[in-house]
Parts: C-alpha cells; structure tokens; sequence
C-alpha cells in the first residue's frame, strides 16, 4: 500500500478513537484468557499494589513500580503480537521464526528479571524491618 493510499484510508474523528480504544481492550482480553504470562503478571501487579499500600511506599517507589509493571506487560502484549505474527506468515517450524519468538521472549523475561530486582530493592528492608532483622 503507497503512502497516500494509506493517509486517505486513515480517518480521524471520535468514532475512529472509540474504536482504537475498544481494539486495545479486545487485544488485553485476548492477552488475558490466551497467554498464561499475562494472568502471572496481573496477580503480580495485584501483590505489588498490596504490598505497596501496606508498606505506604512513597512517591518515587511508586513510580518505579508503576513503571516496571507497565514495561512488562506492555512488552508481554508486544511478544504477544509478535507470536501471532510470526504464526501467520511461518506456519511451519522455521529457525528464523523460533528466533523472533524467542527473542520477544527474552525480553518479556528481562523486563520481568529488573521489576523484580526492583521489587526486591523497595519492599525486602520493608518486610525484614518487621522482623528486626534490619
């Protein structure tokens, strides 16, 4: 498709974002009733938002949670996509494809490795200073 094609088809108006934003909702319930990752990162973000309201972290801890939760499943849902992608033009087991998929992964699991680390950072003094350990 050539540029101008492309510019023509793309129509602006409220009805054009209403349905960018319902299109974002079908692909987070995909996510969530067909990608086990997703459901291990809400209860995930479930926990770090109760722990976070316990420990009444303060504003900064806040916003690096906030962010690493969102980095993850931001890129959770872009692995996703990628998958899908890859299934569609590679039905059949091909290295290049096994590569894509694999390397999405890695970095769902990266993102996933430095949440936690953070994680660990903000909350392990809280909880050790409960049992005097600290």
């Amino acid at each position: 498709m050539n540029m101008e094609l492309r510019e023509k088809n793309k129509k602006r108006g409220i009805k054009r974002m209403i349905n960018s934003f319902k299109y974002s909702f079908q692909g987070l319930e995909y996510a969530y009733k067909y990608e086990q990752s997703m459901l291990l990162h809400a209860i995930a973000v479930i926990i770090v938002v109760t722990f976070g309201i316990i420990f009444d972290i303060d504003k900064v801890e806040w916003l690096f949670c906030v962010l690493f939760m969102g980095l993850v499943m931001a890129t959770e849902l872009i692995n996703t996509s990628l998958e899908a992608v890859v299934d569609l033009v590679s039905p059949n087991i091909h290295p290049l494809a096994k590569i894509a998929k694999d390397t999405a992964s890695a970095a769902v699991f990266i993102f996933s490795l430095a949440a936690a680390v953070s994680g660990v950072i903000i909350f392990a003094p809280k909880i050790l200073e409960i049992f005097k350990v600290i």
